[in-house]
């Protein structure tokens, strides 16, 4: 833990003990100056082997809580008083959110809502030029714009589901507890931007893949089970033609 509570140039990544999160930490802390304060709960995806290299960098502080907690969280920031969020702690697979959404709702949405009031209050009382370059970086997925149609001949490519791509123009259309959850997550962040001004943004990135990828996830699971001689769960239908 940092001695001090001084920490000038602080960026607060939540969930960085996931695979997304820990390789965002390890990037700032091997590619940047900036300091790091990770705050995340430890569920099953969190890893804190993944964060092993950095772990020891006095840049780099480590806090394990839930971002429903609010208590923590305002501790967390009149703490460190960090400079940005990057809000990346979520459940986030599919299959694991069919069969338990309840788990999906609690972190994604009320976790989010809760991260955005204790970012509100912390930024409503910093200086003007601070406030000013604070940011809160809300990372969401595309999956919550559904499913991707058949292409369209002729269609144009800002036309929602008919490329074969997304576009920020795309409706959203999430069609899982999982994506749902992060759509109303995304709602709630520009929300708090319209009604309150909190300088927010959101960034829809699609699959990622790499070391330390927690096994369920389709290319580690599809690894794995070619090794072991087991089925390759692979989803959705063939269309004629393809």
């Amino acid at each position: 833990m940092p001695t001090s509570c001084s920490m000038p140039r602080t960026l607060l990544v939540t969930g960085g003990a996931g695979f997304i999160g820990s390789a965002v930490i390890r990037h700032l802390l091997t590619s940047t100056r900036a300091r790091v304060v990770n705050v995340d709960k430890l569920t099953y995806a969190g890893n804190l082997a993944s964060l092993v290299e950095v772990a020891g960098n006095p840049r780099y502080a480590f806090e394990r809580l839930d971002i429903c907690h609010r208590q923590g969280l305002d501790r967390v920031f009149a703490c460190y008083q960090p400079d940005a969020v990057m809000h990346l702690a979520a459940e986030s697979h599919v299959d694991r959110s069919i069969d338990g959404p309840a788990d999906f709702i609690q972190t994604n949405i009320v976790g989010t809502y809760t991260l955005l009031e204790a970012a509100r209050a912390y930024w409503n009382g910093l200086d003007t030029e601070r406030r000013d370059a604070f940011r809160f970086h809300h990372i969401s997925t595309d999956e919550v714009y559904g499913d991707l149609g058949a292409p369209v001949a002729g269609a144009s490519k800002l036309e929602p589901h008919s490329s074969n791509l997304f576009t920020e123009q795309t409706p959203y259309s999430p069609s899982s507890p999982y994506s749902a959850s992060k759509a109303s997550a995304d709602h709630l962040v520009r929300a708090w931007q319209h009604t309150y001004g909190l300088p927010t943004l959101i960034t829809n990135c699609s699959n990622n893949y790499g070391p330390y990828h927690f096994p369920e996830k389709l290319i580690p699971l599809v690894i794995l089970n070619a090794l072991e001689g087991k089925p390759l769960p692979v989803y959705g239908r063939r269309r004629a033609g393809a």
